[in-house]
């Protein structure tokens, strides 16, 4: 039966197998969980990183990228929830690798100057981006170790900014002085590499998999956990707020700074790119300072916070702002609300129940991911009402500070129970 109660620290992590191996080192299984991420993020954020150019080709208004990002993770909500029995019956390792076929996929489809095929690789995508976390959580908890779990599931979010940072200085360029579409083909060769590269490794890393284990057993685990885990079920809540805010950044800086800010394409994508390498960082540094005080969950109030804050700032950017104030705005924006992730996923990993990471890991992006199915589609009907991107921003201020709020929640109600269990008579 699950309760309220928080997995003791030594039992969050599955046990990892009796032959350690150079195989399960704990730099290999890191390294290649965050360059899945990377990758896939990359596959993700491409288009929205060429907005103008996509839209001009297509013939519809920048603003309706929103739409496309929340198909992207409409999709990925869909699928989280089985991912779970995936990892169990495929493994992680092959889940990753179908992770990475479905973003080929959707890669190739976008290609097609054409509306209803850019939506069909959005769905594509979204699927694809739905299997690198509950995986790469899976092997982590059986391999990384306990220490510095806060900064070794940072580490592996570190991808998400560095694939947005890859869009943002490379995507740009490339459409403008080869094509738009040379940026999904592009990207689908870089996916199909690291395809084959995790082949080496599969055996190794998939000998727990179960064959016989039902895919859609992992629905009900994981769901069931987050609903009877109190601490778990506000902390899940809390990301779907804070991913309003991450993806309606990412998707609407590049447009905001070319629409609002008057800034070329190429500039504002320079932008993004630093953006998302301050938010590197940001993953690290929050990562670090979640261990050393030992309570994730009042860190990711902070970030929250400073989102907030940020958000709030960004509603009066204009064509007049010095450049570097522009530019250090935006970067300690990204640096709060792109990296709270790996905190997120590290105090969710502490919290579910040993052996059901993967399960709980899937239900909560199901969660989390519908953050983003709301938000930038939101976001686009604000500003096509009110005709202001930077206006719009108060959206993520007000998202920001709600996801905070629930963090806080998570906490007191961990507490709360922690200090029920040492007062009962043993």
């Amino acid at each position: 039966m699950v309760t309220d109660r928080p997995a003791e620290p030594s039992a969050v992590f599955d046990t990892p197998p009796a032959e350690a191996s150079p195989s399960f080192n704990r730099t290999f299984v890191v390294a290649a969980t965050t360059s899945v991420q990377a990758v896939m993020s990359l596959a993700v954020l491409m288009l929205a990183a060429i907005a103008p150019a996509v839209a001009t080709a297509l013939g519809i208004p920048a603003s309706q990228i929103g739409f496309q990002i929340s198909i992207v993770y409409g999709s990925a909500s869909i699928v989280s929830v089985i991912v779970g029995g995936m990892v169990r019956r495929w493994g992680a390792c092959r889940t990753s690798q179908a992770s990475l076929l479905m973003g080929l996929a959707g890669c190739a489809l976008a290609t097609i100057p054409n509306v209803a095929a850019v939506a069909l690789a959005s769905v594509f995508l979204g699927i694809g981006y739905a299997m690198t976390n509950p995986s790469a959580s899976h092997l982590l908890g059986r391999f990384a170790g306990q220490r510095y779990r806060n900064v070794i599931f940072s580490i592996k979010q570190t991808g998400v900014p560095i694939g947005g940072a890859v869009a943002g200085l490379v995507a740009p360029p490339l459409a403008v002085h080869v094509g738009w579409r040379a940026v999904p083909m592009a990207v689908g060769v870089v996916l199909l590499a690291l395809m084959l590269v995790l082949q080496v490794r599969r055996t190794l890393w998939d000998d727990d998999r179960d064959p016989t284990s039902r895919l859609r057993g992992g629905l009900l685990d994981g769901l069931t956990v987050i609903w009877r885990n109190h601490p778990i079920r506000w902390l899940v809540a809390s990301s779907f707020f804070y991913t309003i805010t991450q993806l309606s950044l990412v998707a609407f800086l590049v447009t905001l700074l070319v629409e609002d800010v008057r800034m070329s394409l190429v500039e504002a994508g320079l932008v993004l790119s630093l953006v998302q390498v301050a938010s590197v960082f940001g993953r690290l540094m929050w990562g670090w300072v979640a261990d050393r005080v030992g309570d994730g969950a009042a860190v990711l109030a902070v970030i929250g916070i400073i989102a907030g804050l940020s958000a709030a700032l960004s509603t009066q950017v204009s064509p007049d702002w010095p450049g570097f104030g522009l530019r250090a705005l935006f970067v300690v924006f990204g640096i709060a609300s792109i990296g709270w992730n790996g905190v997120f996923l590290a105090e969710l990993a502490r919290l579910s129940p040993a052996g059901r990471i993967g399960p709980t890991t899937g239900a909560s992006l199901a969660v989390t991911f519908a953050g983003v199915i709301v938000g930038p589609s939101l976001f686009s009907v604000i500003h096509d009402a009110i005709g202001s991107y930077t206006t719009t921003f108060g959206l993520l201020a007000a998202a920001s500070l709600a996801g905070t709020g629930l963090a806080l929640l998570s906490r007191a109600v961990a507490r709360r129970g922690a200090s029920a269990e040492t007062t009962i008579p043993r």
